[in-house]
């Protein structure tokens, strides 16, 4: 149990880790919410699949195959960025209830897996990645609190009103960075949903959009973070330079695509 506090908000409250016990089995609420952003995101893709043309049935192989080659990358993400951890005990690999998973590895891996899968079943890829990327959004949004009530994910210190003080802070005031995501993610959700019912010009610019509003974030708040990952040489945050990568590739594809989209439409216009 921690013991939180935002002093400059007057809120004091106590976080359990644990939500409920079955003899000696534990259920965390971070693996709750993780499951609870995933639901939620899987409805409410299934409610919008029409619109994309997609097969139920063969979304869901999709998905299946993304879940279980996300978990497996988002291990994998974590353990080569912090090999010096595992590199005398081998085994430690493969203990995920220790933590060690890292988000973009997951979005690396379930992606992977899903495109591929869908690729065999010849299915519209841009269209299910637009689908995908506001999923992202909603299990983002939500599975961030996992970090609040594991008291990590935190920043550096900061004099903001909205300071974070436990245990696992050493008695300072922090950046709740997991907060700073979880409503950059909603608030991202919301705006690519309206984009994707009445401005969405070309299948996959929502997932294109994607790129930029979740790395343009990740860029500013992961140079918060006090437990980032870091590259091998020069000393720097790999989620910073992904990011920027992000960015740059969506900012790059946005602008050809509705190039294509725009000559599309004035082909048509003067047929």
């Amino acid at each position: 149990m921690y013991n939180v506090s935002f002093p400059g908000l007057g809120i004091k409250l106590q976080v359990e880790r644990v939500a409920f016990s079955i003899g000696d089995f534990s259920v965390y609420w971070y693996g709750i919410l993780i499951g609870a952003g995933f639901l939620l995101a899987l409805l409410f893709a299934m409610k919008n699949l029409k619109r994309y043309n997609i097969n139920s049935e063969e979304f869901f192989d999709c998905v299946l195959a993304g879940l279980i080659c996300g978990i497996i990358g988002a291990r994998l993400y974590y353990v080569i960025f912090s090999w010096s951890d595992y590199a005398s005990e081998p085994l430690k690999i493969f203990d995920i209830h220790s933590g060690g998973l890292a988000i973009y590895g997951g979005i690396i891996g379930g992606l992977g897996a899903a495109c591929i899968a869908a690729k065999k079943k010849k299915m519209n890829i841009p269209g299910m990645l637009d689908i995908g990327a506001m999923g992202f959004l909603i299990g983002q949004g939500i599975g961030r609190w996992g970090n609040f009530i594991n008291q990590e994910a935190f920043g550096t210190p900061t004099d903001l009103p909205w300071g974070m003080v436990s245990e696992n802070t050493g008695g300072e005031a922090v950046h709740p960075c997991f907060f700073y995501e979880s409503v950059w993610c909603i608030l991202g959700f919301v705006l690519l949903f309206i984009i994707s019912l009445k401005w969405r010009k070309f299948d996959g610019e929502i997932f294109v959009l994607y790129l930029i509003w979740y790395g343009l974030e990740r860029m500013v708040v992961e140079g918060l973070r006090t437990d980032s990952l870091y590259t091998p040489f020069f000393g720097l945050r790999v989620s910073q330079i992904l990011s920027g990568i992000l960015v740059i590739v969506g900012i790059v594809l946005l602008i050809i695509n509705l190039r294509k989209a725009k000559a599309n439409s004035t082909e048509h216009t003067e047929y």
